[in-house]
């Protein structure tokens, strides 16, 4: 079923660069520690996942990881240019980049393809004096690639990371500029997507993510938060597995359970989080936390369907549109050479357009439906009734699926010793997937699925009614 490989890299940032991470946006992000994994959660969430909907479907309803969530849980910005540009399948190219910005480029050996090895990077890192002002921003955008690599982005080589994101950082000034935070969420639905293929047995991405969302919506298949004042909200468990041991063997049918079980109300309201911890620059950009918009990352197209959990936001929820099917845009990839400006490409120029008008496609109490929920868990569970209540599918269970990770915690724990703020995320491995377990989920296993989510409406947030934010001009509302 599911098998761990949990990468641990010891990635801390001089204290010196501190101030030049805030200028960049990273800095929250670069708090983050190791946040260990509960597979068999994983799992339930991966069968719980329609990419043709970009939403969990529950019994109560649907759900889903938002922007919100990223800019709580991460600490990322979400307001700002799409992550794209160009991609170039060029050796030299790589090298010119490289000696551009780091002053050095790494060999062929210390390449894989279009990827640069995260082992010269770090090398690189570490040699750098950082006694001038050149040297402090390389160091900074090696680490910001690193994190991209490891807890942001993830990749499933997890040794080498695709030298595309570079040009972003050309210009340090500009760094900020650009939306990081969307860009991780569409990786993280991308890989919710794979992995809810039959075919599919890897899953990558920002699992820290994943899993965070899931205890913050459901507090009570949570571990025991470690530092519950901690901001970002991945930081609340911190190494949760050493004071709540028992957690890791928890099993999939727990799991499943637990989410059959689940009461109307619950998923769509979640721990109150005190306004004091959420640093002004991540609340700056709420405005654009509920859009319903498209994700964007170079190759990377996902739909941020935020009409059809308006719940979260605090509205009512009715009936959806039709789905937003992205055609070609969704499943591309970058397994052979492609020389292509994405910002511009045919399937890709009216995705990345949509996601710079985001402010037209924000939800509003006024857009919303004007009858009551019943209706819509009415259509609901008409059109989705049957794949609903998974707890009495018969699901083949690996045994190495539902064991704990006893030589990967002591590995993990040893490293957090060493290195308090290391970037972890890992690779599961899905086994024995059965299809019959999502039978509207799982696309057909091509690189082009064609996914669907309804265009959003328009709307200026008054209040961030899924973490209850107690402001004086909040209007936090509960369904």
């Amino acid at each position: 079923m599911l098998t761990c490989d949990h990468s641990v890299s010891s990635d801390r940032y001089d204290d010196r660069v501190e101030e030049h991470l805030h200028f960049t946006g990273f800095y929250h992000a670069s708090q983050i520690g190791i946040v260990q994994c509960q597979k068999a959660l994983v799992y339930t969430l991966v069968k719980r996942w329609h990419p043709d909907t970009h939403t969990f479907h529950l019994l109560i309803g649907e759900c889903a990881v938002t922007l919100e969530d990223v800019a709580m849980i991460l600490g990322l910005p979400m307001d700002g240019l799409p992550v794209t540009r160009m991609t170039i399948s060029s050796v030299e190219a790589l090298e010119a980049e490289c000696l551009h910005q780091f002053g050095a480029a790494p060999r062929m050996s210390e390449c894989r393809g279009s990827g640069i090895k995260l082992t010269w990077l770090r090398d690189l890192k570490e040699r750098l004096q950082l006694t001038d002002e050149e040297n402090k921003q390389r160091h900074v955008k090696c680490h910001i690639i690193l994190l991209l690599d490891t807890i942001l982005l993830g990749d499933k080589s997890g040794s080498s990371v695709h030298w595309k994101f570079l040009p972003l950082l050309r210009d340090f000034g500009s760094i900020a500029q650009f939306s990081w935070g969307s860009a991780c969420l569409a990786h993280l639905y991308r890989a919710l997507c794979r992995a809810s293929r039959f075919d599919c047995k890897k899953i990558d991405s920002s699992l820290t993510l994943l899993l965070v969302w899931a205890w913050i919506r459901l507090p009570f298949l949570a571990p025991v938060p470690r530092e519950p004042r901690s901001f970002p909200l991945a930081n609340r468990w911190r190494n949760w597995e050493r004071g709540d041991r028992r957690f890791r063997y928890m099993k999939l049918a727990h799991f499943r359970k637990a989410f059959d079980d689940l009461q109307e109300g619950v998923a769509y309201s979640v721990d109150r989080v005190d306004p004091d911890i959420i640093p002004a620059d991540i609340y700056m950009h709420s405005v654009v936390w509920s859009a319903t918009v498209p994700l964007v990352s170079f190759e990377c197209i996902e739909w941020h369907a935020t009409d059809r959990c308006r719940r979260q936001f605090g509205f009512v929820q009715g009936v959806p549109h039709q789905e937003r099917n992205l055609d070609k845009a969704h499943g591309e990839v970058l397994t052979d050479p492609k020389n292509l400006n994405w910002a511009t490409a045919t399937s890709h120029s009216f995705w990345v357009m949509q996601w710079t008008n985001m402010y037209n496609h924000v939800l509003t109490e006024d857009d919303g439906p004007q009858h009551p929920l019943d209706i819509y868990m009415h259509w609901y569970r008409k059109k989705y009734g049957n794949c609903l209540n998974l707890s009495d599918l018969v699901v083949q269970e690996d045994d190495e699926g539902d064991q704990g990770m006893d030589d990967v915690d002591q590995e993990n724990e040893e490293a957090e010793e060493q290195e308090p703020n290391s970037l972890a995320d890992p690779v599961f491995d899905l086994h024995n997937m059965q299809t019959h377990a999502d039978t509207e989920s799982g696309p057909p296993g091509t690189h082009h699925s064609h996914i669907s989510a309804d265009e959003g409406q328009r709307h200026t947030p008054t209040h961030l009614a899924s973490y209850a934010l107690q402001r004086p001009h909040f209007a936090c509302r509960s369904n």
